[in-house]
């Protein structure tokens, strides 16, 4: 009689537990989304009327971008959050082809490029989701997210209906349409609209290319509203019938809106990008836009009846070589941080452009606004002394075998990573010289060149210096040319024209150089693990450039987020327990990098570098800094 007792006792905590568990997963599943996300999904996105309506209910987008491959995976659901503490209920997604395929044959969706675990992150979070497939989405990145290997036909035309480039879209799409297609609202997804490209109207007139993405797209399962966006200049020439244009601004132009009234009467008005700052170039000055005058800009389009989408809500960083590049006036590559004076910072600190738009948009909300999520505790850290140092030169037998060619070859065709050619990082070339005289680059130098003879360097090859003197001695000498990609062009007519390294002649004595041994430096973390095994030294007093040199940092406890500042240092890249975090460079008007605590251990982190023009300084500081990141750069004037 006891046993059975026993027995039932256990069959019903049994019973219990599992009812509770259930309850749970229900509750997760349907319960644990706001009231916003509960919605009648038969019927998406609607634009038959002057409002947006979602599942049958009046709807306002309140949007914000956030990049998802700029954000350490730990810290996606930080920034969301900060997004719908502000008020916003959708947030926009660019997806960069270059990043999720880096290689033909080789597609990357974990880790910080696990679309759909931030799709997941999204709607648990409570926030519906514009999607940007691309296949270019700009986004200043490098070639505008378009992949490198693609510049290997030398016929390729991006961003039109070449074959080569359709056929690749489409192998492109066959991958990453089925991972957003269950993601869509009407499978009860958090995915409301789907753009077509990005402001096509600036860049083309091919009108069958945007047919075709559209078609690519609804044959792939995409059922969702779409649109399409584009600036003042590109507005009448961007649109595709079955898409809603939307607009893109900082200030409002009124032309453009009665324009978009004229051709899709009786629509929602939706703004698309409502730029709250820009980018930054290196040797330029910092921009910003005030917070006051977004904010007007906001109030104004919601009080006509739009929907807005803050572009950016949060930057974020340009780790590794992503950054783009401006073609007008002039080349200029973009700088690590893209901060972009956005609400929220690179840091993910709030500014006054986060507390201005929150109090504005509070109106917009039927519900009371959840609580700002705390802002993550900074850390000052030692400094990090470079203890080893390895010349370049030292390093070439670790590298990439060398191979020769008579003709200099561009990064993008030479024959590495399984036939796919450089995408970023460095090339040096050599070749031998008998005589000197006057070199002359022709403009065929992409983008920076350090010149050596004999390992001596005499000068730099850049946009505007492309002549350089070498002395006349006699016997045979090593030309060498080593070449950065500081970044593609990633907007404009010249995207086609963005291959690296050297794209034609360099004429000594206006006869054109053959005869080179062309190393690959691509600075990934492979090249990195090659030279472990180099006879590394301790740096000397003025150690020889270009170099690489090793460090450690100590982080007792729990690592924080801290920035990096180099004293003394000129050029050059940062890697940080083989995470590059980016390019600095003492030409400003960046000063510091943002290091985040989840690319640091606790106890000891190993610091690499490798820097172009070196002076005698061998730390690194590592500092606590609260504040914007604005206030890092008020340190240059």
């Amino acid at each position: 009689m006891v046993v059975f007792r026993l027995r039932r006792d256990h069959r019903r905590r049994f019973i219990i537990l599992f009812l509770s568990l259930a309850g749970f997963i229900i509750y997760r599943h349907f319960g644990g989304q706001s009231g916003k996300m509960r919605r009648n999904r038969s019927t998406g996105l609607r634009v038959n009327s002057s409002q947006f309506t979602l599942g049958g209910e009046q709807f306002c987008i309140l949007g914000g971008s956030l990049h998802y491959f700029r954000v350490p995976r730990a810290y996606w659901k930080d920034r969301m959050m900060k997004m719908k503490a502000c008020g916003l209920n959708t947030i926009t997604v660019d997806v960069p082809w270059s990043l999720h395929q880096p290689e033909k044959e080789e597609f990357s969706f974990q880790e910080g490029h696990d679309l759909e675990s931030f799709l997941h992150l999204a709607t648990e979070v409570g926030l519906w989701v514009i999607l940007r497939p691309g296949p270019y989405v700009g986004s200043d990145l490098d070639l505008g997210g378009l992949p490198s290997w693609l510049l290997r036909d030398k016929e390729m035309r991006l961003r039109t209906t070449y074959p080569g480039f359709l056929a690749a879209v489409c192998v492109y799409f066959n991958k990453l349409i089925p991972k957003v297609v269950p993601f869509q609202f009407k499978k009860g997804g958090p995915i409301i609209a789907i753009q077509v490209e990005n402001k096509y109207g600036s860049h083309g007139r091919d009108g069958k290319y945007m047919s075709f993405l559209k078609e690519a797209l609804l044959e792939r399962g995409i059922s969702e509203l779409l649109l399409t966006s584009d600036n003042h200049e590109g507005l009448k020439y961007g649109g595709i019938e079955g898409a809603l244009r939307a607009l893109n601004l900082q200030k409002i132009n009124y032309d453009d809106i009665r324009y978009l009234k004229t051709v899709q009467s009786n629509s929602p008005m939706l703004v698309m990008e409502l730029w709250t700052g820009r980018s930054d170039g290196w040797g330029g000055l910092h921009h910003s836009f005030p917070a006051e005058d977004l904010v007007a800009v906001a109030r104004e389009a919601l009080r006509q009846g739009m929907s807005i989408n803050l572009h950016l809500f949060h930057g974020g960083t340009n780790f590794g070589f992503i950054n783009g590049a401006m073609a007008y006036p002039s080349y200029k590559a973009l700088v690590t941080s893209y901060d972009y004076d956005a609400p929220l910072s690179e840091a993910g600190e709030y500014t006054p452009k986060y507390h201005l738009l929150r109090d504005l948009l509070s109106r917009f909300n039927r519900e009371t606004l959840p609580v700002m999520p705390s802002i993550r505790w900074k850390e000052e850290y030692e400094p990090a002394i470079m203890f080893q140092h390895l010349s370049l030169w030292d390093a070439l037998p670790y590298t990439h075998k060398p191979f020769k060619s008579n003709l200099p070859i561009n990064m993008e065709n030479l024959p590495v990573n399984n036939g796919n050619g450089q995408a970023y990082g460095y090339t040096l070339y050599e070749t031998v010289i008998i005589t000197g005289g006057f070199l002359k680059s022709g403009h065929n130098i992409k983008d920076r060149a350090l010149v050596f003879v004999n390992q001596s360097f005499i000068g730099i090859f850049y946009q505007r210096n492309l002549e350089l003197a070498v002395s006349d001695d006699k016997g045979k000498r090593t030309l060498s040319l080593l070449i950065e990609n500081c970044g593609r062009v990633h907007y404009g007519k010249d995207m086609d024209d963005q291959r690296k390294g050297i794209v034609g002649d360099i004429l000594l004595n206006n006869v054109p150089l053959r005869d080179f041994t062309i190393y690959s430096l691509d600075m990934t973390s492979d090249f990195f693990d090659r030279l472990y095994s180099a006879p590394w030294k301790f740096p000397p007093n003025k150690p020889s450039f270009p170099g690489f040199f090793q460090g450690r940092i100590f982080v007792n406890g729990y690592p924080s987020d801290t920035f990096i500042k180099l004293p003394g240092w000129s050029k050059g890249v940062i890697f940080i327990n083989g995470q590059n975090i980016g390019r600095y460079w003492d030409a400003g008007p960046q000063q510091a990098l943002f290091l985040p605590g989840p690319f640091l251990n606790s106890g000891m982190n190993q610091v690499s570098s490798y820097e172009y023009l070196l002076t005698s300084f061998r730390r690194m500081d590592l500092y606590r800094q609260v504040s914007t990141i604005a206030v890092i750069y008020t340190h240059l004037f």
